[in-house]
């Protein structure tokens, strides 16, 4: 077994740690577990920290369990949040959790073969049949009030404006008990989480302790954030998914490839398995050299590639030259009609009628009519320049005329004006 905590020491994945957990890590295979809120149909980058944590938990000969909230999913996590999230349905929580699970199984050894063969949890098999009396009398009873209102998370809801709910109060207790259980019928003597999660997962230490009496360890992992002081894993459209249809291979790959330099070399230890050497020997290499972006380009690699396939790597790196490249119109053309549109995202969109297009276009009064242009003489001083593309290809001729056999999936034109000024043209 390899020293764990040593190694998420130096990725920066420990925040605060309960006294003898090195100890128990180097003692003994230990089972080990992290909880995932079902909240959406995908997990998030967001939630790839927690996952590495399971994957260097099993890499270093530990077992890891992934516990899917199917009954928490239901109550709401107060950790963190200001207010209260709207509950899910048993129908739409169901289908959350099938999803995260499928997901959740990409990362880690499942192998029974294996001694430390990882293991799917879903905390809905033992709080199905679990009364509200039941679970106050053999649960309630350990933990006080008092040690209950201590909790950050509880005080900071307290303290605000909209309160906070008995049913969202009860979470550290319901997520206690998932400890509980898992360290009496699975022997899991481990729980980890990120640092907002710390008074529940103490709590979860606290009920074995006094109900049963048994061994309880626990670390955190600080919380993502971005050197800006921007939130880590958003984008003006909102969270980055692991699901390929949520978010695609070639944006997700964008993600990476454009942090900061800062961010990127914390990102690099913590969100991938290279090793210590390996890094050090890229960040001496980016040093003096950062517009040749090795360092991010060697994140958004690795990720992709974990996350996705090598296929989709290989795509979203053909892909982002596309637009910055000149030599690029053949890959443009093998392009799909999806990769074409997630290559394009964020370009601006002009609509042209297949009617018209029929007939064949002049083409700089179809520069013009569909506004790429203020006016014909504008456009035909930039093609008289070189300065208009079609399709990655120089338009060298003003005598040039559009027709269907120039589009792309029958249906696109990508026009070029000067370096850096993109529209995509939609044909219909």
């Amino acid at each position: 077994m390899t020293n764990l905590i040593a190694e998420l020491q130096w990725r920066g994945l420990i925040q605060d740690m309960m006294p003898g957990t090195e100890e128990q890590l180097l003692k003994e295979v230990t089972t080990g577990y992290i909880g995932f809120d079902p909240t959406a149909d995908s997990l998030h980058i967001g939630s790839l920290v927690p996952i590495m944590l399971l994957i260097h938990l099993q890499k270093a000969g530990h077992k890891p369990i992934a516990l899917v909230g199917g009954a928490t999913g239901m109550v709401g996590d107060p950790s963190g949040k200001s207010e209260e999230r709207n509950l899910l349905s048993e129908e739409t929580l169901h289908h959350n959790v099938a999803c995260v699970k499928a997901q959740l199984e990409k990362f880690l050894d499942f192998d029974t073969s294996k001694p430390n063969a990882a293991e799917m949890a879903n905390n809905y098999d033992w709080f199905k049949d679990f009364t509200f009396l039941d679970f106050i009398r053999d649960v309630g009873k350990h933990i006080t009030v008092n040690y209950m209102m201590s909790k950050d998370s509880v005080k900071k809801r307290l303290e605000g404006d909209n309160g906070m709910s008995f049913t969202e109060f009860t979470y550290q207790l319901v997520q206690g008990y998932d400890y509980y259980w898992l360290n009496k019928n699975k022997q899991c003597k481990l729980q980890m989480g990120g640092s907002d999660q710390w008074g529940n997962i103490v709590t979860g230490t606290e009920l074995i302790r006094r109900k049963s009496g048994g061994e309880a360890f626990a670390f955190t992992c600080p919380l993502m954030t971005k050197a800006d002081g921007g939130k880590f894993g958003k984008t003006e459209k909102g969270n980055i998914w692991l699901d390929a249809n949520k978010t695609s291979p070639y944006q997700f790959y964008q993600f990476w490839l454009n942090a900061a330099d800062a961010d990127a070399e914390r990102y690099i230890k913590i969100f991938t398995l290279l090793t210590k050497a390996d890094i050090d020997a890229i960040l001496v290499q980016h040093k003096g050299n950062e517009h040749q972006r090795l360092l991010q380009k060697t994140l958004a690699r690795e990720i992709t590639c974990h996350v996705h396939s090598a296929a989709d790597y290989e795509f979203a790196v053909k892909a982002s030259e596309i637009l910055f490249n000149n030599d690029t119109a053949e890959i443009l053309k093998q392009l799909n009609e999806a990769q074409l549109l997630q290559v394009m995202d964020g370009v601006p969109t002009v609509e042209l009628s297949k009617s018209v297009l029929d007939t064949g276009v002049d083409f700089v009064g179809f520069l013009a009519d569909t506004g790429i242009f203020p006016s014909k003489g504008e456009a035909k001083k930039m093609v008289s320049g070189g300065g208009v593309s079609i399709n990655k290809i120089k338009a060298d001729s003003l005598e040039k005329s559009i027709s269907p056999t120039d589009l792309l999936n029958n249906k696109y034109l990508l026009v070029q004006k000067g370096k850096k000024n993109y529209y995509l043209v939609i044909v219909s």
